[in-house]
């Protein structure tokens, strides 16, 4: 089986547009209804809203914790307007930031290994389990999850969901894109 995969040379917002087309193309040719998808401020969440309009996809919106900063940056009246629409928006622990509550640093050296393929990697990995653990996506689900590099979308995984209990089970089946990187510090 061959499947293109596309390099973006630029992590960051600018790729947003071409991630949610390329997402869009995957979940038509692969059946898959839903999309997990991290969004921070609500400008990734609105854009895929627009792209995905007209389609039965559904989508896991995954903003920040709450107590994650002082104020809370993802506007409640979008949070309304999604949940209209039949999307989901789910505030959960954000699991690679435990290692203080925990008392470990194993959250923060599975984060670190995810990293090496790029941060929106360890974001799909940790949403898609985020997302589990609320009942929003099942175990064993496949779902595509949208994800990216500080501010907008350049990531995109097809995966299979699990939940942190059974993080072992979850699996990357493919990925639609990514930052290219290069070299390393």
């Amino acid at each position: 089986m061959e499947e293109k995969i596309v390099y973006f040379e630029t992590p960051g917002e600018d790729n947003t547009e071409t991630v949610l087309t390329l997402v869009r193309e995957r979940a038509q040719a692969r059946n898959i209804k839903k999309i997990v998808l991290a969004s921070t401020r609500g400008h990734t969440a609105r854009a895929a809203a627009r792209a995905f309009e007209g389609t039965d996809l559904k989508m896991v919106v995954v903003p920040w914790a709450h107590g994650a900063v002082k104020e809370h940056p993802f506007p409640a009246e979008l949070k309304a307007e999604l949940e209209g629409k039949g999307h989901q928006v789910h505030f959960s622990t954000m699991l690679f930031h435990t290692g203080e509550l925990y008392g470990t640093q194993t959250p923060t050296i599975m984060a670190n290994l995810l990293r090496i393929f790029c941060q929106g990697f360890k974001v799909a990995v940790e949403i898609l389990m985020m997302a589990c653990d609320g009942g929003c996506v099942a175990g064993k689900e496949k779902a595509i999850v949208v994800t990216g590099t500080a501010r907008g979308a350049d990531t995109a995984l097809v995966a299979t969901a699990a939940p942190s209990l059974r993080w072992t089970k979850l699996r990357v089946h493919e990925i639609i894109c990514k930052p290219l990187l290069e070299g390393g510090e």
